[in-house]
């Protein structure tokens, strides 16, 4: 990082920040190349950091790890050649469990860890729910940590297991571990990935040429050139070698999957694929459910872009009111911002987004974002279009009311700090100023996901906790901080 200080916009305070992202490939000539590649197709899922692990026969396990963008420190030839081998992955991350705020480059993925049988290093996207207390027993036990984050606890734990090979050691560690997790691990041969057994948390697996790819997400995939072969079910874990292929073990007992259902709404790419579906379309479908769930007589159907805009256009086909890009995003901005002065810090959301003057002015606004957290941004947005001289605004949410924070893996505030947790849907409207404020229900939702039968205990079921309060994984660590769930309420 340069002298100068990096501040995240207040439009990005105001979002839910995307858990982590990974990617692995083995097989392949350039390793390193390739998973930078796919880190940069998943810069989406973090943008604090990025770090990469490869190995070579010659010269043995290597990593570098950056803060800033993919593009900015894994493009470089000087970089590149630090980082030879056939097998490697990789990790983009923010902060969820550990440091907030000035992280620490100790606490970058993938974490590396020397065993008597060869070296091992780690990805994982997720967050351990009881990460303290297993913290607290490894180094009652001896452990030295070197970074804050909940992820060391695996690395820890692999050492600590008296199995004789790596893949026998994750599987030891990781039926210690509660909460989320999706693990992408290397040795030095193997690529292995593994997700919980709810699956809340995604994991893919590709087809490159003759070797093999695991990501978070198919948008990864594509970047590489790679073949989507398919999705690596919950409770799973892949091994793969170049010259065994994919060898499939169950080591966890099989639970119901309940994968986030944010994932549709804002977190995954809209050109990935989540449960042989695209997302695109299913954001579509939200905005069409939205349409019927909440219609409104108004003159234009309005993206706050980008998340919001394949909704904002399922909304205008359901309802037959024109779609129009009444906001444009500065594309060049980035996710931060410098911000040397209080002038320019007080522009906001500006920085980011600025409003269609001619196209907005004397017309009745419907508004498409993908959530409201604290508010700020939205009431911030409502008031450039009013300025910009719209004579209504309407806005429609393409999710339901997030009124409990994530333990598994999202960066989300306090519960306190949510409006819904506090405010009704009235009273929410009347705290942004807008002529109507609508959201999406929990069963049109799952209606818009492919689940007909909406929130039917004998269909499908996803992780809505954020919108439920229903946790699927006790949050053991926060219950101990005195954190209360919805029942004790």
């Amino acid at each position: 990082m340069s002298d100068l200080t990096w501040r995240s916009t207040p439009f990005d305070d105001d979002k839910l920040r995307e858990e982590c992202g990974i990617f692995g490939v083995v097989g392949v000539a350039e390793a390193a190349n390739f998973t930078a590649l796919g880190l940069h197709a998943l810069q989406h899922r973090g943008q604090e950091a990025g770090g990469i692990v490869v190995h070579d026969a010659e010269h043995g396990f290597n990593s570098v790890r950056r803060f800033g963008y993919v593009r900015d420190n894994f493009t470089s030839q000087d970089v590149m050649d630090m980082l030879p081998g056939t097998v490697g992955i990789g990790h983009v991350r923010y902060s969820t469990a550990g440091s907030k705020g000035a992280t620490a480059i100790r606490d970058v993925q993938p974490f590396f860890g020397e065993f008597a049988m060869g070296g091992a290093a780690i990805a994982h996207n997720g967050n351990i729910t009881n990460a303290d207390a297993l913290r607290r027993e490894l180094i009652e036990r001896g452990s030295i940590f070197q970074s804050s984050s909940d992820s060391e606890c695996i690395i820890h734990l692999m050492a600590r297991s008296l199995q004789r090979n790596i893949p026998e050691r994750m599987k030891d560690a990781l039926r210690r571990v509660e909460g989320a997790f999706s693990v992408i691990a290397m040795t030095r041969t193997k690529l292995i990935g593994v997700r919980d057994p709810l699956g809340v948390r995604p994991l893919v697996l590709g087809r490159v040429g003759e070797g093999w790819a695991l990501s978070s997400e198919t948008c990864a995939l594509d970047i590489i050139g790679a073949e989507f072969v398919r999705e690596i079910e919950p409770g799973e874990m892949v091994v793969i070698t170049s010259e065994s292929g994919v060898t499939s073990y169950r080591p966890f007992e099989q639970k119901r999957p309940r994968f986030c259902i944010f994932e549709h709404v804002y977190f995954s790419r809209p050109d990935s694929i989540l449960g042989g579906r695209s997302v695109y379309s299913t954001r579509e479908a939200i905005g069409r459910e939205l349409a019927k769930e909440a219609p409104v007589e108004a003159d234009l159907v309005c993206p706050v872009p980008d998340s919001g805009t394949p909704a904002a256009i399922g909304f205008s086909l359901e309802s037959g009111i024109p779609y129009a890009m009444g906001i444009i995003r500065n594309q060049y901005m980035g996710r931060t911002f410098i911000e040397p002065t209080e002038s320019i810090r007080n522009m906001g959301v500006r920085l980011k987004l600025n409003v269609n003057r001619a196209l907005i002015r004397g017309k009745r606004v419907i508004l498409v974002d993908d959530s409201v957290v604290r508010g700020t941004t939205s009431r911030k947005i409502k008031e450039m279009i009013l300025d910009a001289g719209a004579k209504e605004v309407h806005f429609r949410i393409a999710s339901p009311p997030t009124a409990w924070p994530c333990f598994y893996g999202v960066d989300t505030p306090q519960r306190e700090k949510l409006l819904a947790a506090s405010m009704s849907e009235e009273e929410m409207r009347r705290h942004l100023g807008v002529d109507s404020l609508r959201f999406i229900s929990l069963d049109g939702l799952y209606r818009a996901v492919g689940e007909a039968k909406g929130r039917d205990p004998n269909a499908p079921q996803y992780c809505d906790a954020c919108f439920s309060g229903e946790y699927p994984v006790e949050p053991a660590d926060q219950l101990e901080k005195g954190f209360r769930l919805k029942a004790a309420e």
